[in-house]
């Protein structure tokens, strides 16, 4: 592999000629350019940027820390992300941290190590010490999709509860009564709103859901399957789900399809987060859908502003509204006698 002294040697220049050329910086004529440049790209030589942002004291590298990138709409996300970075000169890391606080632990230990310039974090957790650790790194850190409790930092989010509370009302308009809720994890801030947002919808109502209505699992394809054949079992069946993310509401029609009952003839089902146009031939799911793509956006601008000494002089929680799009797995009204 070629060195900066391998280059130096066949420019005919010292080698902190060939450092000012990479680094566009000091003085050095438009024929020592040429040079440099013809010697590079003989020799092949690939500049050491790690160790040059490390001796700068800046990678200008961004990490973003999802908790499933195998769900389409953190994959969106991590789109959005990227497209801003790499405008601004950023290359991204990606971490997959599975719902695993031990996982995102690790993860931000080493990205602390690796100098990072900053982070965009989905946390598994709804505790601050991991923002903390960041910052007392002094690795900024902006906080994606969930909010965290007493956490001193920035967050760009969606109004879960507001989305939820939408998807509750539209099945009340449409005559259910009986409707289930198939939520998400248990101490996930996204899981706890959702919850919120459909108990307040039905005691708007009037309402009071038997306890097996409402479910906690895994924002996860098992266990909305799961989920939904537990409620399934109980007399009388719900006429309506609510499934908490998309990889629940596919669950859930699984489940459905192998207890002979069909969607929406039999039951209505709703859901959170859209599925990308690519992977629908037949768009069907109702859905509140959050705009991933301008929310990653949103924060990885925050983030560089934050790292360029430009951000606002408070931290800011900027919620974006979800969007109900309606489709054929909500139904038509319902009879009375249902």
């Amino acid at each position: 592999m070629a060195t900066i002294r391998d280059v130096a040697k066949k420019a005919g220049v010292a080698p902190i000629t060939v450092s000012r050329v990479i680094n566009n910086s000091g003085y050095f004529s438009d024929a020592t350019r040429a040079s440099v440049e013809a010697a590079i790209a003989e020799l092949g030589y690939v500049p050491n940027r790690l160790a040059r942002g490390l001796r700068q004291k800046r990678t200008h590298t961004l990490a973003l820390v999802l908790t499933d990138i195998t769900n389409p709409f953190f994959t969106t996300v991590a789109r959005g992300v990227e497209d801003i970075a790499n405008e601004a000169g950023y290359t991204v890391t990606f971490c997959n941290s599975d719902e695993s606080l031990e996982k995102e632990q690790k993860y931000l230990d080493l990205l602390v190590q690796l100098q990072v310039d900053g982070i965009l974090l989905v946390p598994t957790a709804g505790t601050p010490e991991n923002i903390r650790f960041l910052q007392k790194n002094d690795t900024p850190v902006v906080i994606l999709d969930r909010h965290v409790a007493d956490a001193q930092a920035d967050i760009v989010r969606c109004d879960s509860e507001a989305g939820a509370y939408q998807l509750v009302q539209l099945l009340l308009e449409l005559g259910h009564r009986r409707i289930a809720m198939l939520g998400g994890p248990e101490g996930i801030s996204t899981a706890a709103d959702r919850l919120a947002g459909y108990r307040r919808a039905m005691a708007e109502a009037g309402l009071a859901p038997a306890s097996t209505l409402v479910q906690s699992g895994s924002f996860t394809q098992l266990s909305g399957y799961q989920m939904a054949k537990k409620v399934l079992s109980a007399t009388p069946q719900p006429t309506a789900f609510l499934a908490a993310n998309n990889f629940i509401a596919i669950g859930a029609v699984k489940a459905l399809q192998e207890s002979g009952l069909s969607v929406p003839d039999d039951i209505a089902l709703v859901g959170f987060d859209d599925l990308p146009p690519t992977l629908m031939m037949f768009p069907f799911l109702t859905v509140a859908a959050q705009p991933a793509c301008e929310m990653a956006q949103q924060a990885t601008k925050l983030l560089l502003s934050r790292l360029a000494g430009e951000g606002p002089a408070q931290y800011q929680e900027i919620i974006l509204p979800t969007e109900l799009i309606l489709r054929q797995s909500s139904g038509q009204p319902i009879p009375l006698s249902r």
